[in-house]
């Protein structure tokens, strides 16, 4: 609140002789006080009509009208009622003449000759009230336009809640409402005094009530930032509220209460689970024709891999029935003739593996096996596809790598897929890696070749069924890819992992972990 500054006062001097006047001017010149001259009664309510005085120096002997009937007319009148009133004299002194003056409402009697000393600290006084009692005017009325906005802004504030469309409350440091507006009673069922915890246990939905009602607690006990979005199981129909809370504090940092807005979200949560199933569609279409479009190609690489081996047969068939060869030529086509019927056995085996893993009928017959004995087997029968190729295929076993429990055969498979695999991708004279050693209480089979790598964007997807990088691969390499996807499920199923990484340099590197059987502890007999 700021106060006006502080002007110059009015004295008003009221005397018939002019001296006297000049007297009590120069006696009370001040830069403080503006000094009006009245010479009579009458002149003295004239200047009273329109200008407010700290104080009247009033003389009692005028003609005409004295100073006594002046300071009842000066009483009479509203506006002057209250100023104080001097009087001063130089003919009487008796007590039933001063008597008169006091009664008709003077606040002082001085008598000439004046003592200018008691003459300025007197009138001091009155200025000094005077610009007192201006001042608490002028805070009275700063003060009444103050409470006057107060009001307009308390009743704004209450228009507004009543009209907003959030829930809005107020609530003690126990959680207790002390104010809600109508749309938190409407969201809600909310009322004044009600622990907010005991209406989220009334309304909140049963697979969300426990979890609202301890986080409502616990952030009551804490007094943190609370927000929130969960659902209302109300008669009519489920809905979303968002509840958002903050703690309030005084100046002194105490703990005073909270204050929070609830706000119904159902239409924003149904547009969200409208687009999340829209979302859901789109994906599934997405991935239905995805798995048509793989069908499709799959079925046609079944059918260029199982009719080029068989067209072989056919052909070669054919020969030998109606010419007569020699006998190197009908080695050479019985060969022929039985490398094409063992891969289209291949063929037909891996698909029905697939279809096993798919029914879950694949069985395992599972006793302790030393996995070094298993790679040896797969190596040598891939021996002769290395050497045509004139890889370099080199094996490295770590000593005492324990024992695994596991199916042999099936054991062997994942071998002979991974390192086919690695044969298939390594070039002329490349050159190809198997090892194994222990890792903690894992075995570990790594195979390492020098071929083409993966591509990075189809490296999550190596071990999936009927995925190939491209359908390029297929004509130049061959394959169903359903080698590697029956890898990872039969690595699963016994109990590991598997991984596809590139090489820093070239080439690609599979990794398979198998866990090592635990040794049983013997049981000393005395």
């Amino acid at each position: 609140m700021t106060l006006q500054p502080p002007h110059r006062v009015n004295v008003l001097l009221v005397d018939d002789r002019p001296e006297n006047l000049i007297a009590l001017e120069a006696i009370l010149n001040s830069p403080s006080y503006h000094l009006v001259q009245a010479n009579s009664g009458a002149e003295a309510l004239r200047c009273l009509l329109n200008e407010d005085f700290a104080v009247i120096l009033l003389d009692v002997q005028m003609p005409g009208m004295d100073g006594f009937e002046t300071a009842t007319l000066i009483r009479s009148r509203d506006r002057s009622r209250a100023t104080p009133i001097i009087f001063i004299t130089a003919f009487s002194s008796n007590d039933t003449h001063v008597f008169k003056g006091y009664s008709l409402g003077a606040v002082d009697y001085l008598f000439k000759p004046l003592e200018p000393e008691i003459l300025t600290s007197k009138v001091q006084v009155f200025v000094e009230l005077f610009q007192k009692t201006v001042e608490v005017k002028q805070q009275a009325t700063q003060l009444a336009a103050v409470n006057s906005e107060l009001s307009k802004s308390e009743e704004r504030f209450r228009t507004l809640c009543a009209c907003s469309p959030l829930g809005i409350y107020l609530a003690d440091v126990e959680g207790r409402c002390t104010y809600i507006n109508p749309r938190c009673q409407a969201i809600c069922g909310l009322t004044l005094e009600e622990s907010l915890a005991e209406v989220w246990q009334r309304e909140v939905h049963p697979e969300d009530r426990d979890r609202v009602v301890a986080d409502w607690l616990a952030w009551i006990k804490e007094s943190q930032e609370y927000s929130n979005e969960f659902r209302l199981a109300g008669s009519e129909a489920v809905r979303w509220i968002h509840v958002q809370s903050s703690p309030m504090f005084s100046d002194l940092g105490k703990l005073i209460g909270h204050v929070g807005t609830i706000r119904d979200v159902t239409d924003r949560k149904q547009a969200e689970e409208e687009r999340g199933r829209l979302i859901r569609e789109q994906v599934a279409r997405q991935e239905a024709e995805r798995a048509n479009q793989m069908k499709d190609e799959f079925l046609a690489i079944l059918s260029h891999e199982l009719r080029t081996p068989l067209n072989a047969i056919l052909g070669w068939s054919r020969l030998l029935r109606t010419k007569t060869f020699d006998q190197e030529t009908i080695d050479k086509a019985l060969e022929t003739i039985e490398r094409n019927a063992k891969s289209q056995a291949q063929l037909i085996e891996d698909i029905l593996d697939v279809s096993r893993i798919l029914r879950g009928k694949l069985n395992l017959n599972m006793h302790p096996i030393r996995l070094e004995s298993v790679i040896k087997l797969a190596i040598d029968s891939l021996q002769p596809l290395s050497e045509e190729k004139s890889l370099v295929l080199e094996l490295t076993c770590s000593p005492n790598v324990g024992e695994v429990i596991g199916d042999a055969d099936r054991l062997q498979q994942i071998v002979w897929n991974l390192l086919s695999n690695a044969i298939k991708f390594t070039p002329q004279e490349g050159k190809v890696e198997v090892r194994l050693e222990s890792v903690a209480d894992e075995a570990q089979i790594q195979i390492i070749d020098s071929g083409i790598g993966i591509a990075p964007d189809f490296l999550p997807y190596v071990f999936d069924r009927f995925r190939q990088a491209d359908s390029s691969t297929t004509r130049s390499y061959g394959g169903l890819g359903l080698g590697l996807a029956i890898v990872r499920h039969l690595v699963e199923l016994h109990g590991g992992k598997v991984d596809a990484e590139n090489n820093p340099g070239e080439g690609a590197k599979f990794t398979v972990a198998l866990p090592i059987a635990q040794r049983k502890t013997p049981i000393c007999r005395g």
